[in-house]
């Protein structure tokens, strides 16, 4: 443990394409995570490689990666490294994406904007187990309140699957992707179209758009 109490060591994950940028966000995970070891990734593929190998403490994460597609990569990195904060850095500022991170799970939302010691304070934060979002009064969005109430609902493999049904994979080729049987598949949906108050793959898909879309959309 370190003087003020906190935890040493650990691995800490930097998913960025941009070199310069994955250099400042890996200087600020070490200002703020006490003898932690920093990896780095261009690509969620990568980081789902490196998050497979070991344990890691919390992953910083790029909205716009290459294989990414809305918050497919933080969808990816959720399912294989469950138990680690990951907290989406990015220079989108739009409210949606705020609102729609928060409902997947992200445990952070911070803008590449900021100075280096202020990001350094909130993964600290992050790090401490509290979840750090912009003030509510920062990024208002009205009318994504009740879709992040709904999207909150679901659990990490209803999200796989619905980021799933985004790609037009069918119940079959989704099972074997995730390793389970046709029949869970279709309980899933059947679970996804209830909480999302919808009554078919269509609506599911129009519903949870924040989720599965485009940053530009």
């Amino acid at each position: 443990m370190a003087e003020d109490g906190r935890r040493l060591g650990g691995r800490a994950l930097v998913a960025d394409d941009h070199p310069l940028t994955r250099e400042g966000l890996a200087m600020a995970a070490r200002a703020a995570l006490p003898g932690v070891a920093v990896v780095a990734a261009g690509s969620i593929g990568e980081a789902r490689q490196l998050a497979e190998r070991a344990p890691l403490r919390m992953i910083l994460l790029d909205f716009h990666l290459p294989d990414a597609r809305g918050f497919s990569g933080l969808l990816t990195l959720q399912m294989h490294a469950p138990t680690t904060p990951i907290v989406v850095v990015t220079a989108s500022e739009e409210p949606r994406l705020v609102e729609a991170a928060r409902a997947v799970g992200a445990a952070g939302y911070l803008f590449k904007s900021l100075p280096l010691d202020e990001l350094a304070e909130r993964l600290r934060r992050v790090d401490d187990g509290q979840r750090v979002f912009p003030p509510a009064s920062a990024v208002g969005a009205p009318g994504l309140d009740d879709l992040t109430a709904r999207l909150m609902l679901l659990s990490h493999a209803q999200k796989s699957v619905l980021l799933a049904l985004a790609d037009g994979h069918s119940n079959k080729r989704i099972a074997l992707d995730l390793g389970v049987a046709e029949s869970t598949i279709k309980a899933h949906l059947t679970a996804i179209f209830r909480k999302l108050g919808v009554s078919n793959r269509a609506q599911a898909l129009l519903a949870a758009r924040p989720l599965i879309g485009r940053a530009d959309q």
